[in-house]
């Protein structure tokens, strides 16, 4: 039941993606213009503009919660986000630096750099986190995803000074947005289908680390090839999302931990309701964006931040008041 009004409340956001914009466009000529498109400017605006970031805004939503989801189960900290890795850290970075140095501004270009470097980041922070022996453990995997965020962050940051038009380019981007119009929606939805199918294989696995390690290997689990191949799906995840609509925050957290509020425990359920209820926070956070700066827009990111920075702090409260 709470799937299928999960999806009720998907259906209109999307119909409210594609009706409420910057512009005012009465519903009836959303309605006509849907069904005969034209080459008029409000044709354009509604299957062109509303319509490529609505379908952006799906599937960045879903490949953020569904890597959050996976992040959360293999760390088994319910505070654990995809950005804690260092993967859109990575993404970015390398996007910055292929923008700088190697001059590519498409979105293909800037996706396989993405891709590359979120491979690069998750392949470090791996290997530091399992240094000096004994695997890596959760804690040592986000020590060493944050310290690799920071170090990024330091190198960005540098880049931009060094090259202000980089900055002019990227400091859009890094709000967060879902307004890139030359995004390949084949090339978007291709890595988050195989992360997602990814994620389903695994469920069983990750139910049994979410117990611990030692339980999970003495109920048949190989806990070095399941955190492995999990790390592969969020880093495809990250990387396609951060390409497309920059390095949105909160998202990858509050999504999954909503639904295990809603859900249980049960870890398909939590991955279904989060395939639904991702992209109704990216696109919610979208059109509020749109409609509270009209004829302007306010970025995806600084909504998502929003609501994501007051759940964090009543998580936190949460844990205080459990003792943990």
């Amino acid at each position: 039941m709470i799937v299928l009004i999960a999806l009720v409340v998907l259906v209109a956001t999307c119909v409210a993606s594609m009706v409420w914009g910057s512009s005012h466009i009465p519903l009836a000529d959303v309605w006509h213009y849907l069904r005969y498109p034209d080459d008029s400017v409000d044709s354009y605006n509604i299957n062109g503009l509303r319509g490529t970031r609505t379908i952006i805004g799906l599937a960045v939503g879903v490949a953020l919660a569904v890597a959050g989801a996976i992040m959360q189960a293999i760390t088994r900290n319910p505070l654990a986000d995809p950005g804690l890795l260092g993967v859109n850290s990575g993404a970015s970075l390398a996007i910055v630096l292929a923008t700088a140095y190697l001059g590519l501004t498409s979105a293909r270009g800037q996706f396989f750099a993405a891709v590359v470097g979120a491979l690069l980041a998750t392949v470090f922070v791996y290997a530091v986190g399992a240094a000096g022996g004994g695997g890596a453990s959760p804690v040592r995997l986000i020590l060493a995803g944050v310290a690799f965020s920071a170090a990024a962050g330091g190198i960005i940051g540098a880049v931009q000074l060094a090259k202000p038009q980089v900055f002019d380019s990227f400091r859009f981007w890094e709000v967060g947005a879902l307004t890139r119009m030359d995004v390949p929606l084949a090339m978007l939805w291709g890595p988050i289908a195989v992360g997602v199918v990814l994620a389903v294989a695994l469920l069983r696995s990750l139910s049994n680390i979410a117990l611990g390690d030692d339980v999970a290997a003495a109920l048949g689990t190989n806990v070095v090839l399941t955190r492995g191949v999990a790390l592969v799906a969020i880093t495809v995840l990250c990387a396609a999302a951060t390409a497309a609509a920059g390095p949105l925050s909160y998202v990858g957290l509050v999504v999954p931990i909503v639904a295990q509020w809603l859900m249980g425990p049960h870890r398909g359920w939590i991955l279904a309701l989060c395939v639904v209820l991702g992209p109704c926070l990216v696109l919610a956070a979208d059109i509020a964006g749109r409609l509270l700066a009209r004829p302007s827009e306010m970025g995806v990111g600084l909504l998502t931040a929003f609501v994501g920075a007051p759940m964090l702090l009543l998580m936190v409260h949460r844990m205080r008041g459990d003792g943990r």
